[in-house]
């Protein structure tokens, strides 16, 4: 994004995760499949409790966690107007800022 000059903000993703319509959006993008919004090779993933809890949540309930729990998305994770994109994924990266 730097080399491309594209305007963004950093925000710290544990600190400040993204809120639920950020998280609802980018689930959407994934087709539902929201195992693609976490970061599985994250400890707290592989927490067996916090693995116990996300296979017995509904999707309501794990996106309510994911917009607590930072840690747990898979980063990069990039929301804008126009753009959702989520993991680095370079071919991908470079399509949507070559438009």
């Amino acid at each position: 994004m730097d080399e491309k000059k594209f305007p963004y903000t950093s925000i710290p993703i544990r600190e400040t995760p993204p809120n639920i319509k950020e998280l609802f959006a980018m689930l959407a993008k994934h087709d539902g499949n929201m195992k693609k919004l976490y970061n599985t090779s994250g400890k707290d993933y592989r927490d067996p409790v916090i693995k116990e809890k996300l296979a017995s949540f509904s999707n309501d309930k794990i996106i309510e966690l994911l917009s607590k729990q930072g840690n747990l998305i898979k980063r990069p994770f990039l929301v804008g107007d126009t753009i959702l994109l989520q993991g680095f994924k370079p071919d991908l990266w470079e399509s949507a800022f070559s438009k």
